[in-house]
Formats: C-alpha cells, sequence, structure tokens
C-alpha cells in the first residue's frame, strides 16, 4: 500500500481558504487516481473530491463544488485540496486516499488512507 501523509489543516474563519497538501510515499502514486474525503464529529466519511491520475479528469462532491479544487504534481507525488469559501459545515478531519489504479473508482474503491488532518472553520 502507498503510504500517505497530509497535511494544511487548520483552524480558519468562514469565508477563509485552506489547502491541503497530501505526499505519497512511492513514485507508483503518480500512476494512481487519489482522491480527499472528510469525517465531520458522529457522521461518516463522506466523498469530497477525486482526480485520475493525468490530472486531466476530476470528480467533486456537489456540496463543494465551486468553491473547492483538486489537483496534482505527480513529479513531487502530492495531491491537492484548495478549499475557498470555507463554511462552519465544512468543519472534519480531512483524509487522503490513493485507488488501485489510475482511473477514478466509486467511492469503497480507496485502499490507502492517511491519518488525516482536521479543519476547523469557525463562524
Amino acid at each position: 500500500q502507498v503510504q500517505l501523509v497530509e497535511s494544511g489543516g487548520g483552524l480558519v474563519q468562514a469565508g477563509g481558504s485552506l489547502r491541503l497538501s497530501c505526499a505519497a510515499s512511492e513514485r507508483t502514486a503518480r500512476t494512481l487516481a487519489m482522491g480527499w474525503f472528510r469525517q465531520a464529529p458522529g457522521k461518516e466519511r463522506d466523498f469530497v473530491a477525486a482526480i485520475a491520475w493525468s490530472g486531466l479528469v476530476t470528480d467533486l462532491a456537489d456540496s463543494v463544488k465551486g468553491r473547492f479544487t483538486i489537483s496534482r504534481d505527480n513529479a513531487k507525488n502530492t495531491v491537492y485540496l484548495q478549499m475557498t469559501s470555507l463554511k462552519p459545515e465544512d468543519t472534519a478531519i480531512y483524509y487522503c486516499a490513493a485507488a488501485s489504479s489510475g482511473y477514478i473508482p466509486g467511492p469503497s474503491d480507496f485502499g490507502s488512507w492517511g491519518q488525516g488532518t482536521q479543519v476547523t472553520v469557525s463562524s
């Protein structure tokens, strides 16, 4: 499995921005689709965004469309989640995940997970 380490979380006021990063330990990660998920207290882990290995195909949850952008730099084995116009309901632990192929799978088909990074949005 690919080792993933998230960073960039923190406390931000509503309307603010954060950029999360996910660094992969192996070069093979550049051939895999990657995703971001989040889990709020007392709730299930939800899909947020995904990106194919090429970076040319992305998918976003309806709740973040127009506010979040997913991108990747395969030379750095890193995936990013740019979050803007943050809302208190975006508060959650954000997890990075790697799929087992280069194409975006269903949310249940991501096999490698990071430890998560906390994002807190104050009102």
